[in-house]
């Protein structure tokens, strides 16, 4: 039977969704949101190059659609640093604003050109990775130099047309470099320097077109006008000056109008300015409160018109968040009735995320190979249509050379599996851009599109801008791009071990800073969190992230030796891993109690929730947030967790070196190192975990106040069916060391199971009981005061739950624990009578008291009982103790059941979950997709999967292919993922049952 057809709704809200907890949120079938309907407009672009470009787009489209469909046309990944500027009806240029509708925008938009041009100008064009962005940036130069917006003294503008001729028509011949400058002029005043340009080109003999690139913008940006666009203004004396923002994105800075042109007086740093506002006419900065400034607090600049200070306060906002921001801000939420000021924000990516993106993208790699030497070059852009312009011998060369006609659908697929052409988009010379199905998919800013001509089936077009996660079509690679990325990295186990070492570190760190940043920014600033336990994150995890920061260079830098991709010809002495953690984990000795106080953050936590609502209620706000996508007090313990790791890793590479390698002594050193500090904290380890897992299922359920009790351990959790007078009943079923709870889940608003009665452990005793009810893997609770009679799903699960309860009941027999009279709700005796339908009991959930809050509230819905409930299984305190050792992270290709291609994903797995990243630097996943009752097997043959290292994973009719990079990759997926999937070995099951020390 086919996969059903998932419900519609976003990644985000479907990612923990209880009714997708039997299928992957990365399932296919969920079609992208269409193009909006309604009459399409060509839209007249002009390049750098000062060709021009038409596009067909729907009016009601936004202007990122026109944007992204303008970066994929040229192949451009780091699109971000690029804007449309036009013309509005006032006469003023301005950016296209990527969220509103083009429509809304552009009032003629068949007579409206918009030039694609450059918008941030980093500090730095090394930031710059592509060389086609570096091409593009070299013309926006040379069109800065040629208006005369970009001044400077002789002798620097000489120096940058030499390297503007040197690229375009090679080395350095007299007659030829005079008779170009007599007839193309690149500064308004050139005649006087052509002598000094001459002499400076034939110095440049040898340089290639990118390093003339490279060059002119080295010298471009100390200049002190670069990036800069000025806009007019006066101060409140009147005088006449004008306002830009840096292109250091550091700086709003303020020039001083002559007869000589500008001259900066002022500049004021981002960390300096507490806001930036317009008012009407007057731009307003206000500054924050310096002793030794001369500056007022607030400056006032008086603009043009209102409309002349939204478009520089715009500029402002968008260069601030560009720069100085990590990620991309959030949308501020609509106010119901009336706003207040403008709501623009910054849409799209931030420089950060674009230089991770593009340093973590293979398709860097790529040449940029529009390079014409000893010919003008101009656009290295295909026209969709040519509409009265005219086709340069570069330009052709650009197409032959680069690009294949979309009218040769055969050449077109050979192209799709060279690597070296993936990036290459084919755009059609039909009026809506259509292409046949076999063309490959461009790039919208470095990520995935699909083409604009695929109509969905009700004939309305998808949009380019669909997540390559929810969409299996759009985010195919080839499998020889594949493989040739794989032969250039070393193939010895060590690297791999290493390789491991490093993409685990990387989740490590992110993990870390859901703590030391987004846990402190949501809780710590609020007057509800004791300034005891402010302090006590900080000086605990602090100096853990600053730690790890180091180490995760340092082990980045090493890899980057070891590959080969810095100093390849040095070899041997850099392929080794074992002296970088040497010295780490002995720098990590003296961090020894912050890691002891691992347990002390999770106490005073859990304390100050008791005593505050309002904190209980901020910590539960921010566990429902995307990036705490595990529980919060997980993450508090990871520092712990992370040891173990250390551990394993270290045993790995200890058992594949032989005694004489080079790397045995080091790792043997710093396996001894690790070992030490793991014996001394694994005692607070088991009762951290123990505690925190008891704190986790509190939250999970409802009629217990007093599940976090001294002695108590958690044992089991899982379904099982309860019989009463109405049969046999899905149940929810809690084993700790004193009691048996039994729950069931309403459609409650909070998500959480409700008790209906417990057994004591006390006195009780067990027994198989199949033949008496004729139920299938049936036994019965007998206890002092009533008998339950109960089945699990299977005999491996009644097995299980059998042999828990057993070794339980004799502990209770020894044991001091906690008194199992547990404080319930609506529940005068031990029993529930004829056990009512969940239907039934789910109406009470919601006027009954609870045990903290005086109204539900909302709740994780995707923990580890919910995926219990819906898969009918169990999992075990032992079950959590193998899963923190079981824990891996890395880029896996993945693969649907019915589809062709393989998607590349940044896979974690944890908390027997994969959750599922485009890449590392992101802060939250996209889907996850937990493991408890799946099935991890190798394809057979009649699957043709043609791949080394593959391994399926399938749960009832959901079939997932994944393809690791190497034997020991693989190996230690399946190994991962088994702990998660196939159950828990009988001796180490009962080798492990020791009581918790307390």
């Amino acid at each position: 039977m086919p996969d059903p057809e998932p419900m519609s709704s976003g990644a985000g809200q479907r990612l923990g969704a209880p009714e997708t907890l039997g299928i992957s949120t990365l399932d296919p079938g969920h079609r992208p949101p269409a193009m909006p309907p309604g009459r399409h407009v060509t839209i007249r672009v002009r390049m750098l190059d000062d060709t021009e470009e038409l596009f067909d787009i729907s009016q009601k489209a936004s202007g990122k659609m026109l944007f992204d469909l303008v970066c994929s046309h040229m192949n451009l990944i780091e699109g971000d640093y690029f804007g449309l500027e036009f013309q509005n009806h006032q006469k003023m240029m301005v950016w296209l604003d990527h969220i509103k509708p083009i429509i809304k925008q552009l009032r003629r938009p068949k007579h409206t050109t918009l030039r694609f041009t450059v918008k941030f100008f980093p500090p730095d064009h090394a930031q710059l990775l592509e060389e086609l962005t570096r091409y593009l940036f070299a013309l926006q130069i040379k069109q800065d130099l040629s208006c005369g917006r970009l001044t400077c003294n002789d002798s620097s503008a000489a120096l940058m047309v030499s390297h503007i001729i040197q690229s375009e028509i090679g080395d350095f011949e007299e007659s030829q470099c005079r008779s170009h400058l007599l007839n193309n002029n690149y500064i308004p005043d050139q005649m006087p320097l052509i002598d000094k340009i001459m002499e400076f080109h034939s110095k440049n003999i040898g340089l290639t077109p990118a390093e003339s690139d490279y060059q002119l913008l080295e010298v471009a940006r100390r200049l002190e006008m670069y990036g800069i666009r000025l806009h007019p203004a006066k101060d409140r004396e009147g005088t006449r000056l004008s306002l830009a923002v840096a292109h250091t994105g550091h700086f709003v800075l303020c020039f001083l109008f002559s007869e000589y042109g500008h001259t900066r007086i002022n500049a004021f740093n981002w960390s300096k300015v507490r806001k930036l506002s317009f008012k009407r006419k007057r731009f307003l900065i206000k500054l924050r409160p310096d002793l030794n400034s001369s500056y007022q607090d607030t400056l006032e600049f008086l603009m043009a018109s209102r409309d002349c200070c939204k478009i520089f306060w715009k500029i402002c906002v968008e260069y601030h968040a560009f720069f100085r921001l990590f990620e991309e801000p959030k949308p501020k939420p609509k106010p119901v009735l009336f706003t207040r000021g403008s709501s623009f924000r910054f849409s799209g990516r931030t420089q950060k995320q674009v230089i991770d993106y593009v340093r973590e993208s293979e398709f860097k790699k790529i040449p940029f190979e529009s390079r014409v030497q000893h010919n003008s070059r101009l656009s290295p852009l295909p026209s969709p249509r040519h509409h009265e312009v005219v086709d340069s011998p570069a330009r052709r060369h650009w197409k032959e050379s680069v690009l294949v006609s979309a009218e040769d659908p055969s050449v077109s697929r050979i192209t799709r599996a060279s690597p070296s052409h993936q990036r290459n988009g084919v755009v059609s010379n039909s009026p809506h851009l259509s292409a046949s199905p076999g063309h490959s998919h461009g790039m919208v800013n470095g990520q995935k599109s699909l083409d604009l001509c695929s109509h969905s089936p009700d004939g309305r077009q998808p949009s380019p801008l669909t997540s390559p996660l929810l969409n299996d079509a759009c985010s195919v690679r080839t499998d020889d791009e594949d493989d040739v990325r794989r032969k250039r990295f070393p193939t010895d186990r060590a690297y791999f071990i290493a390789k491991e070492l490093l993409t685990t570190e990387r989740t490590y760190l992110k993990d870390l800073e859901v703590v030391t940043v987004s846990f402190q920014s949501a809780v710590g600033q609020d007057e509800a969190t004791p300034e005891s336990l402010k302090n006590t994150i900080l000086s605990t995890f602090e100096p853990l992230h600053k730690f790890h920061t180091g180490f995760l260079r340092e082990v980045e830098q090493r890899l980057a030796l070891w590959e080969g991709r810095s100093n390849a010809h040095i070899k041997g002495d850099y392929q080794r891993i074992g002296d970088v953690m040497l010295k780490n984990l002995q720098g990590l000795k003296p961090l020894t109690t912050n890691l002891n106080k691992q347990s002390e953050v999770l106490l005073e936590l859990e304390k100050a929730c008791k005593a505050s609502r309002k904190l209980e209620g901020l910590c539960r706000d921010f566990e429902l947030q995307k990036v705490c996508y595990i529980p919060l007090n997980v993450f508090i313990l990871r520092p712990l967790h992370r040891l173990i790791h250390y551990k394993q890793i270290l045993e790995r590479l200890c058992k594949h070196y032989p005694a004489t390698h080079v790397d045995f002594r080091d790792c043997r050193a710093a396996l001894a190192d690790v070992s030490e500090v793991v014996e001394q904290l694994q005692g607070s380890l088991i009762k951290m975990e123990n505690f925190q897992k008891l704190l986790e299922l509190k939250k999970d359920l409802i009629g217990v106040d007093n599940l976090v009790a001294p002695g108590r351990e958690f044992i089991r959790l899982g379904c099982l069916s309860k019989l009463s007078g109405k049969g046999l009943q899905q149940r929810m079923f809690f084993l700790f060391n004193d009691v048996i709870l039994y729950t069931s889940r309403g459609m409650t608003p909070t998500n959480q199971f409700k008790v209906h009665g417990q057994l004591p452990l006390h006195g009780m005793t067990i027994r198989e009981s199949e033949d008496e009810w004729g139920v299938p893997h049936a036994f019965t609770l007998v206890g002092q005061r009533q008998s339950v009679v109960v089945a699990a799903s299977s005999l491996t699960e009644m097995e299980k739950w059998m042999e828990d309860i057993k070794m339980a009941i004799e502990m209770a027999k020894t044991s001091n624990g906690p008194s199992s009279d547990l404080l319930t709700t609506n529940l005068t005796d031990n029993k529930c009578p004829e056990d009512s339908s969940v239907e039934a009991e789910s109406e009470d959930d919601t006027t009954s008291p609870h045990t903290s809050l005086e109204r539900p509230a909302p709740h994780r819905g995707n923990t580890m009982v919910h995926v219990c409930w819906h898969r009918n299984t169990s999992v075990s305190m032992v079950d959590f103790s193998i899963a923190v050792e079981n824990q891996l992270s890395g880029n896996l290709l993945r693969k649907f059941k019915n589809s062709n291609g393989w998607q590349k994903l940044w896979v974690v797995f944890t908390n027997f979950s994969l959750f599922f990243y485009k890449s590392h630097q992101d802060d939250y996943p996209l889907a996850s997709l937990p493991l408890l009752g799946y099935s991890v097997t190798i394809p057979s043959e009649s699957e043709n999967i043609h791949k080394d290292y593959v391994f399926k994973l399938h749960f009832k009719s959901h079939v997932y292919y994944f393809r690791s990079e190497s034997e020991y990759t693989f190996e230690r997926w399946m190994e991962v993922i088994r702990s998660a999937t196939v159950p828990s070995s009988r001796a180490r099951v009962l080798n492990s049952k020791e009581p918790h020390p307390h």
